[in-house]
């Protein structure tokens, strides 16, 4: 059965979309982007801040369920530039230091509000 999560800890749903949802034992997040749980676009900050900001959102998500990174099993990535991929790699990599999880990272043509990058993630509820 799906369950609807929303949290404080996270920026509100701009669209018809819920933060996260989840079934049985898996949680997936919304694309999250780089807007504070207050409502602050960082779309003019550097790709490490965004990058940052979009995995405190996650972070934010799932620890409002109790779980942290840890429970993290997949993060798709979305770049508005792949030239800005190291930089992520090296601000997400703070964020996964052991066990890290599958990933996908790739370019599109433009994301929402013109920022730099949009994560999501599918985690485990166990």
């Amino acid at each position: 059965m799906k369950r609807v999560i929303s949290t404080s800890e996270a920026p509100e749903a701009i669209g018809a979309y819920s933060q996260a949802t989840s079934s049985g034992d898996l949680l997936f997040t919304a694309g999250q982007i780089p807007l504070t749980p207050d409502g602050e676009l960082l779309d003019s900050e550097s790709v490490a801040v965004q990058t940052r900001q979009c995995l405190e959102n996650v972070k934010g998500i799932l620890e409002s369920e109790g779980l942290s990174t840890q429970h993290v099993l997949k993060t798709t990535i979305y770049l508005d530039s792949i030239e800005d991929f190291e930089e992520m790699n090296d601000a997400y990599a703070e964020y996964f230091t052991d066990n890290p999880p599958a990933r996908s990272a790739f370019e599109v043509g433009s994301l929402p509000k013109g920022v730099a990058l949009e994560i999501e993630a599918v985690a485990t509820t166990e």
